[in-house]
């Protein structure tokens, strides 16, 4: 069911349970800023998650709340885990969905990485 974005961060959200060790996780890259791991029902074949390790409900809270250290290595991160997965050719997707109506399910901003075939149109057309 999607969030609302401009929630207190909730510190029981799964992705704040694997950060702190309570839930496993495939992890494919870790540094001070970022936690990379498989998604477990991935959506292509390369389906992979990037959290920031700070606290941050969506991409419009870290944007506005973290410091200029931490949103870059946020996004060195997120460009580093693509680059190791062979992903910048022939290409792949971003995205993090923020709120209800971009139908974010997790309080904890979140990346995903798809890649490894054709992903189509951005958007459902209709």
């Amino acid at each position: 069911m999607p969030i609302d974005a401009t929630l207190p961060y909730d510190e029981t959200n799964i992705f704040a349970r694997i950060l702190r060790g309570e839930i496993p996780a495939k992890t494919v890259y870790e540094d001070d800023f970022a936690l990379a791991f498989h998604d477990i029902n991935p959506q292509a074949p390369t389906h992979i998650l990037v959290i920031p390790k700070g606290a941050y409900v969506s991409w419009d809270d870290f944007s506005t709340h973290a410091p200029d250290a931490e949103i870059a290595g946020f996004i060195r991160a997120v460009g580093h885990v693509a680059r190791e997965a062979g992903l910048v050719e022939p290409g792949y997707r971003l995205l993090a969905n923020i709120g209800g109506h971009g139908h974010q399910e997790v309080p904890h901003l979140h990346v995903h990485i798809f890649g490894g075939r054709p992903l189509g149109p951005m958007l459902a057309r209709g």
